[in-house]
């Protein structure tokens, strides 16, 4: 349901969520997908479609959108197909040379994808929201309230028995929601942070950026280099970042090491700016400007009592990498299943805990590489003789070629999207073998309990993801198991479903892949415990959710 009248507010619900970005929405429709009911509550009445924001949604996100039945929906609305482009390229200006290029970028691929059921998608993220809002509004048992914000909360205190929430409409109207749990969903500037008096930790870039998005009418026909989701431009004198937005006239740009005052930026329009760039004077029309700075920003805590921050309330990215919001929509599949658990009754408040324990190392993760990658932008490369031809022009377009390739681990980031763990977690089980070292760029598929479930196609069209239970999966290899377990077998409190998986290539087996015959899969497609005596599952599901077996509890549901 989709709402503007703070009269259609309940006057209770399991979960308030304070901001009605992805974030927000992303754990609104998980929840309900578990039938869990929250309450949105979002400012902006519209989508603004000038601010594209985050542009890259990456296999694991898009794995999450596959889970909740929207990746498609999601690539439908898309206004560049995946098949427009996997490229990032380096030039001196769109109609100038080519300095160097990255392929396969942000796991874009046309086609059949092997390291997740569904490949990355570039997209601007007005697009994102306005797919997850109508889904909201499909669903019973979410309610997104636009036009209202989360002014103050009872939860200061720490309480865990829920929370009274004061709503205030465009109107300056005032209501109040008393909620079990409260998600601050709403931004860097949070209102929900502030009101428990927590602050983001960090620092800022030394550079700032100015963000433009124009029409143009003549930028396709002077492009010069091959199609590519984003030009890297460094010229004699301005450099940045430019890529369509669409197939017809939208394009939008990041001019880097943006400063108003400078000599060079003072008395030049942005129009000529953006013309410098393409490298041709074609016509420009700016839509909107956004001038910005990279922050890089943690949340000490990302829990008081009923209170939990979430996306860029808990942490501010910067954007090379395209991880800001991706790490947001990983933080809400995370906290989703766990609230969930808490509410149905299958488990404690003290598995609500891993949440922080679990997520805030990969935020401080994600933004110490996306800072390490802000390093070295395209304007650290402003050189006048990379236009020119002869052998000094030559040498220049070498030594940056040769400098750009500490890039890689900024478009080739499979290690960092799909390598991360919680091997540290108190949900996962030990294991004699460690998750394999964190690297931004290589990802090495594991089974070691923490880690990411290895993916695989049964078939053409079936992924290992798809046959996934809601809740708790035990994963058992057909080779090893032949017949599985009746039901009963493995008394438990928690939803537990059991699939017998057979590997689809010759001569391999689950048991070489997992490194065990059996693994249990958490509801977020992290692997929680393998092993190969099932007597252990019970022991295992207990840790994974914070709780002991509850005797005559739900039974093991068993499904061929």
């Amino acid at each position: 349901m989709i709402s503007t009248s703070l009269a259609d507010l309940p006057e209770r619900t399991d979960v308030l969520i304070a901001g009605g970005g992805p974030s927000g929405l992303f754990l609104a429709l998980d929840l309900a997908r578990r039938g869990v009911r929250s309450v949105v509550l979002e400012p902006r009445v519209e989508i603004d479609w000038t601010r594209p924001r985050a542009k890259t949604t990456n296999a694991r996100t898009m794995t999450h959108l596959r889970r909740l039945g929207l990746a498609g929906e999601l690539r439908a609305a898309a206004p560049l197909p995946v098949s427009y482009s996997d490229s990032v390229l380096f030039c001196t200006s769109l109609a100038g040379r080519e300095l160097t290029r990255f392929t396969g970028a942000f796991q874009l691929q046309d086609g059949r994808y092997e390291p997740q059921p569904e490949c990355g998608q570039q997209v601007p993220q007005p697009v994102v929201e306005q797919v997850l809002r109508t889904a909201v509004a499909r669903e019973e048992r979410t309610a997104l309230h636009l036009g209202a914000r989360f002014t103050r909360s009872s939860a200061a205190a720490g309480a865990r028995d829920g929370t009274l929430v004061t709503v205030e409409g465009g109107s300056g109207n005032r209501a109040h929601v008393r909620a079990r749990y409260l998600v601050g969903a709403d931004g860097v500037s949070s209102a929900v942070r502030a009101d428990l008096g927590v602050r983001l930790e960090g620092s800022s870039a030394a550079k700032s950026n100015l963000g433009v998005v124009f029409r143009s009418r003549g930028t396709a026909g002077a492009v010069a280099l091959d199609p590519a989701v984003q030009y890297w431009v460094t010229g004699a004198e301005y450099a940045g970042m430019i890529g369509r937005l669409d197939l017809g006239d939208l394009w939008w740009a990041i001019v880097q090491g943006y400063d108003p005052d400078a000599p060079k930026f003072a008395d030049v329009p942005v129009e000529d700016v953006l013309r410098a760039l393409v490298g041709a004077d074609v016509d420009v029309e700016v839509v909107a400007q956004d001038p910005w700075t990279a922050r890089m920003l943690l949340a000490p805590t990302y829990r008081r009592g009923a209170t939990f921050l979430l996306g860029d309330a808990a942490h501010a990215n910067p954007p090379w990498g395209g991880h800001g919001f991706n790490t947001c929509v990983g933080d809400a599949a995370n906290l989703a299943w766990k609230l969930a658990a808490v509410l149905d009754g299958w488990a404690g408040e003290e598995l609500l805990d891993s949440y922080e324990a679990e997520r805030r190392p990969v935020a401080r993760r994600t933004v110490d590489e996306a800072a390490r990658n802000g390093t070295l932008l395209a304007d650290d490369l402003l050189d006048p003789h990379l236009e020119e031809d002869g052998e000094a022009g030559e040498r220049a377009r070498a030594r940056a070629a040769r400098a750009l390739a500490v890039k890689e681990s900024e478009f080739h980031a499979l290690g960092l999207v799909l390598g991360y763990s919680y091997t540290g977690s108190p949900l996962c089980s030990p294991d004699p073998e460690p998750a394999p070292a964190p690297d931004p760029v290589a990802y090495h598929p594991s089974a070691v309990p923490g880690c990411l479930l290895p993916h695989a196609w049964l078939d053409e069209r079936t992924s290992l993801y798809d046959v996934l239970g809601p809740g708790f999966t035990l994963l058992l290899d057909a080779d090893a198991f032949p017949a599985a377990p009746a039901p009963g077998a493995v008394p438990t409190g928690a939803p537990l479903e059991v699939r017998t998986v057979r590997h689809p290539a010759a001569g391999s087996t689950f048991t070489r892949v997992w490194g065990a015959p059996a693994v249990l899969v958490r509801p977020d497609q992290h692997v929680a415990w393998r092993g190969c005596d099932l007597g252990e599952v019970p022991a295992a599901l207990a840790r994974a959710t914070g709780t002991v077996p509850a005797p005559g509890g739900r039974r093991l549901t068993t499904v061929a």
